[in-house]
């Protein structure tokens, strides 16, 4: 039998009403990525960290990170939420497989995983990204900061990190081989 409804414009989308009763119900998925700066031998070099407003307003770094919706590859999603925080020109190098280094579980209060997100209960995938071209970024983020590893692990840079995310900086150096 047919369908006589017509079809979604934007399937896999949510409008507000509908995301936030979502987030209040089911854990959502994730990706979140690690921009780097590679040498030629491959090891990284720069570690790229957003600076953007949080609700109240105030300034904290962040990683690219945002929503896979429905119907949506981890790869496309991975794509989407690289282009649409460092820009068109970045020239992201997605890895050959789409198994992450690390998977983080965000609560909405704190919990034995150490990671929080006030709004929900989320699952989200982590890769180390390598990015060859030009960044501006866009959507919430104001700057792009490409920080040496030694600089993005610094406490002064980790203390800008909200809901335990700075931890994932060191994880995510740690699968890439960097400091042994």
């Amino acid at each position: 039998m047919s369908s006589v409804r017509t079809p979604d414009p934007n399937p896999g989308w949510l409008n507000e009403d509908d995301l936030r009763e979502a987030r209040r119900r089911l854990p959502m998925v994730y990706v979140q990525a690690v921009p780097v700066h590679l040498d030629p031998l491959g090891c990284v070099t720069d570690v790229g960290l957003l600076l953007q407003p949080n609700a109240t307003g105030e300034l904290e770094r962040a990683l690219v990170s945002g929503r896979v919706l429905y119907r949506e590859t981890i790869r496309a999603a991975l794509l989407r939420h690289l282009e649409k925080d460092l820009g068109p020109l970045a020239m992201p190098q997605l890895p050959p497989s789409t198994v992450p280094f690390s998977v983080t579980e965000y609560f909405p209060h704190p919990s034995e995983t150490g990671y929080t997100d006030d709004r929900q209960h989320a699952v989200a995938l982590n890769y180390v990204v390598a990015v060859r071209g030009e960044c501006s970024p866009r959507a919430d983020a104001l700057q792009l900061s490409w920080l040496t590893p030694e600089e993005a692990l610094g406490t002064d840079v980790q203390a800008e990190f909200a809901g335990g995310r700075g931890r994932l900086i060191e994880q995510a150096l740690a699968h890439v081989g960097w400091g042994r």
